[in-house]
């Protein structure tokens, strides 16, 4: 009868992982940015009291934008990027 014996080897910090956190920390941390300024300034959300306002001035309302464009970072860059990351891994 033959056992084989598994053993974990000690988990090695890399460039890699690192620089995998930051990607993927990057739009979370710029959307919460949004929602934090949106909650310092409430002022600056006119969706909050829209008197006399215009379509466009409601939509861009710069909080807003800061949270979608975390949001879309997260979404369109972060994901692909760190899947090519990781496709490297594999290769080296």
């Amino acid at each position: 009868m033959q056992s084989q014996i598994a053993t974990r080897a000690p988990a090695v910090r890399t460039y890699r992982d690192y620089r995998t956190r930051i990607i993927s920390a990057l739009g979370p941390l710029t959307a919460f940015g949004g929602v934090l300024w949106a909650i310092v300034q409430p002022y600056r959300i006119t969706l909050l009291h829209p008197h006399h306002q215009g379509f466009w001035w409601l939509v861009a309302e710069p909080p807003l934008l800061v949270i979608g464009a975390g949001i879309a970072y997260s979404l369109l860059i972060a994901r692909p990027l760190l899947a090519d990351l990781e496709g490297d891994d594999g290769a080296a």
